[in-house]
C-alpha cells in the first residue's frame, strides 16, 4: 500500500499540529485561589473585596512567565517524540522497503506518546503552578492583615486524667 507523497504529508502535518494545540491547552493556568480567606478582625467587607482583587492579581503577575515555560514544555514533548518516532520508523521501514510509510506509522505513535507524555507534564506543570498561585495569594492576604488558614501539627493529644477521688493531683 502507498501513501500518495503530498496528502499524506499534509494529512500528517495538520494532525500533528492539531494535536499541538489541543496539548497546549492541557495546561491550566490558575484563574483563582485554590484557598480561603477570611476578612481580618475588624475589616469592612469592602476593604476585604479590595483585598482580595489586589492580591489575585498579584499571584497571577507572580507566576505569569513560568505559566508560558508549562505550555511550551509540554507541547515540546509532543513535537520531539513525534520527530523521533518518524525517524525510528522511516529507519525501521527502509528494512524492508517502506520507509514513506514507516516514517508516517512512526510519526503518528510518536504523536500519540509524546502526546500522553505531555499532557503528564501538563498536569505536574498545573499543580504546581497552583501551589505557586496559592502561597503568593496567601502571603499577600495575611501581609494586608486578612486571615488564612493554617496547618495544624500532628502532636499526640495527652489525656487530662482528673486525680483520683482523695488523692494528691500529680506533680507536674
Amino acid at each position: 500500500m502507498k501513501i500518495p507523497a503530498n496528502g499524506a504529508r499534509a494529512g500528517i502535518a495538520a494532525a500533528a499540529a492539531g494535536a499541538l494545540l489541543i496539548l497546549a491547552g492541557c495546561v491550566t493556568v490558575p484563574t483563582g485561589p485554590a484557598v480561603t480567606a477570611f476578612p481580618g478582625q475588624y475589616k469592612p467587607w469592602d476593604q476585604f473585596r479590595v483585598d482580595d482583587a489586589e492580591c489575585r492579581q498579584f499571584a497571577s503577575a507572580s507566576i505569569g512567565a513560568q505559566s508560558q515555560a508549562a505550555v511550551d514544555a509540554s507541547a515540546g514533548s509532543a513535537v520531539g517524540a513525534s520527530a523521533l518516532g518518524a525517524a525510528a520508523g522511516a529507519i525501521i521501514g527502509s528494512a524492508t522497503g517502506q520507509a514513506g510509510q514507516g516514517a508516517a506509522v512512526g510519526a503518528g505513535m510518536g504523536l500519540l506518546f509524546g502526546s500522553a507524555a505531555g499532557s503528564n507534564i501538563a498536569y505536574g506543570s498545573s499543580y504546581q503552578l497552583q501551589q505557586r498561585y496559592d502561597g503568593a495569594y496567601m502571603q499577600c492576604m495575611y501581609a494586608k492583615g486578612n486571615q488564612i488558614p493554617v496547618r495544624m501539627s500532628n502532636r499526640p493529644a495527652y489525656p487530662n486524667y482528673a486525680p483520683a477521688p482523695g488523692g494528691a493531683p500529680p506533680a507536674w
